[in-house]
């Protein structure tokens, strides 16, 4: 065997299984940024990466942006871009969204026995499709406004992969009980093809349903997505006021985005429409037989405790009973307690999905520190804020939506709430526009951001995930199937807040649903404090 030299070792180590382009352009970003920062200064070498960081963001399906994007950070840090004890401010202030990636989704992660009953249940027993696409964007849209998106999106791939494998099974002349390959076709019968087809056409609607629910539901609540959590926090709003200053704009999204789903399953529209073939269905419907004459006393017990747990999560959150990743920490201890789920081992597996995401945000706060330490917003923010009246919120919409749907949402959020809120420090804005601007930036960052799986972690993930290659969804499948969601959601969220953001607003002051704050946000606040030596 050919010895390997020193180069092609490190080129085979350096980013894994990353494409050799992809390797060669991180390596290239990590070279010309210390010369540009030499030959033309800090402020260009700083927006230079942002592009890069955006870009890993981009291409998170190439490679996942925590090593990329970590050696930029890094790299920032060295060159006195910003410095370890600003990162560790930004992370400071951000401690509420970490303990909610951290406890909330591994205590989802604990109550999946009894959404994938729900979920299993509603497939079987609803047979108009309209019904059942509506049912479930509405389910993924209830579930994401007190779950997590992600944690919502995995319990329907979840029973999406297993009904498509054990029709695959069955298809192939096999019993639910055996061994098999989902992802090898030579084995199904060539007459019940076109009915694997037509049930991956079906699938494919339904994920997709759900996967826009997700969204729908996620930017209502306080609690829906990371970067809510970081805005509500910021502004000083508990579960219940944020849930009413983003109702202007987002209920007449949930409306119009429920009379897309009607629209597209009745047109067959944009790979839409496709219906379950009857033999599917009969076996389907053995199947929920069998695995319900299987659940034992001690199953049906750990469903119902799950139930109660879902229950306790809800009015925990409803009236902000403690900090939300705490409220977290209390279903990971209820729901195992009463699940039998004793072994750290098993504890363990729940964390892995969100600490990934809970590293990157860690390096989102680091790239954020910069551009706020090279101020390299500030021209951004001074052209919005020049515009007049509604149209500077607008604006702030449509900019948030625009680089929310080529990046990720989390950091465009987290980077446009603390522009505004320097704003607002700087006397360039009062407290009641601060507000208008964080429920501008958060429903920007959310609802435009269906357009690819680059804005959305729940459509990444389902991008990513085992289920994708089954029923034949890629890239830009979900890109055209998005579409007239993107087209029809972003378009209703800006009319909302041009014409009706304001007005909205104000009868919920009178109305005393809302309150006018005074003092000033949070991370406003705790600025000052470090300014003052407080830090």
């Amino acid at each position: 065997m050919r010895s390997e030299s020193i180069w092609q070792a490190f080129r085979a180590n350096f980013l894994g299984q990353a494409p050799e382009w992809y390797k060669l352009t991180i390596l290239a970003f990590l070279i010309i940024n210390p010369i540009v920062y030499w030959a033309v200064g800090p402020y260009v070498v700083g927006w230079l990466m942002v592009g890069e960081f955006i870009f890993t963001l981009a291409m998170a399906l190439k490679c996942y942006p925590l090593q990329p994007g970590g050696l930029l950070a890094f790299e920032a840090v060295l060159m006195g871009l910003t410095s370890p004890a600003t990162v560790y401010h930004e992370i400071e202030a951000a401690l509420e969204v970490l303990l909610l990636l951290i406890f909330m989704v591994a205590g989802i992660h604990f109550l999946r026995d009894m959404l994938l009953y729900i979920f299993t249940k509603v497939l079987v027993r609803v047979r108009s499709k309209v019904m059942l696409a509506l049912i479930f964007s509405l389910l993924g849209a209830v579930l994401s406004a007190f779950l997590d998106a992600l944690t919502v999106t995995a319990v329907v791939i979840t029973v999406a992969t297993g009904f498509y494998s054990v029709y695959h099974k069955v298809a192939s002349g096999k019993h639910f009980d055996d061994e098999h390959d989902a992802q090898a076709d030579e084995g199904v019968d060539e007459l019940k093809r076109s009915d694997l087809a037509q049930f991956r056409a079906f699938l494919r609607s339904l994920m997709m349903h759900a996967a826009v629910g997700t969204a729908l539901g996620g930017v209502t609540t306080l609690v829906g997505e990371p970067q809510n959590i970081i805005i509500g926090n910021d502004a000083g709003w508990n579960f219940i006021e944020f849930f009413f200053r983003m109702a202007p704009v987002t209920l007449p999204v949930l409306v119009l985005g429920l009379l897309t789903v009607i629209f597209l399953e009745v047109t067959g529209m944009f790979g839409y429409g496709a219906r379950i073939p009857p033999a599917v269905l009969k076996i389907m419907e053995e199947f929920e037989e069998y695995e319900s004459s299987k659940l034992t006393p001690r199953d049906k017990l750990s469903i119902a405790a799950q139930a109660v747990v879902a229950i306790w999560l809800v009015f925990g959150l409803m009236f902000h009973l403690a900090a939300v990743g705490l409220i977290g920490l209390s279903v990971i201890i209820f729901a195992t307690t009463f699940s039998g789920i004793i072994e750290e081992h098993r504890i363990g597996h729940a964390f892995e999905e969100a600490l990934p995401f809970t590293a990157l945000l860690v390096v989102f706060f680091a790239i954020v520190a910069m551009i706020n330490d090279q101020g390299l917003f500030d021209p951004v923010t001074h052209a919005v804020l020049s515009l007049e009246g509604n149209m500077r919120i607008a604006a702030l919409y449509a900019a948030n939506g625009f680089l929310s749907s080529i990046s990720d949402n989390v950091f465009v959020a987290t980077v446009y709430v603390s522009e505004v809120g320097k704003a607002l420090a700087e006397g360039m804005i009062d407290r009641d526009t601060f507000d208008l601007m964080a429920v501008a930036i958060n429903t920007g960052t959310n609802i435009p951001s269906v357009a690819t799986p680059n804005g959305q972690a729940a459509f990444l993930f389902l991008l990513t995930s085992a289920l994708a290659p089954l029923i034949r969804l890629s890239y830009m499948r979900m890109v055209i199937m998005a579409l007239p969601y993107t087209i029809i959601m972003s378009l209703a969220g800006f009319v909302a807040v041009y014409f009706w953001l304001q007005p909205a607003t104000q009868i919920l002051y009178e109305k005393g649903l809302i309150h006018h704050h005074h003092e000033m946000p949070t991370l406003i606040a705790g600025e000052t404090a470090k300014e003052k030596g407080g830090h």
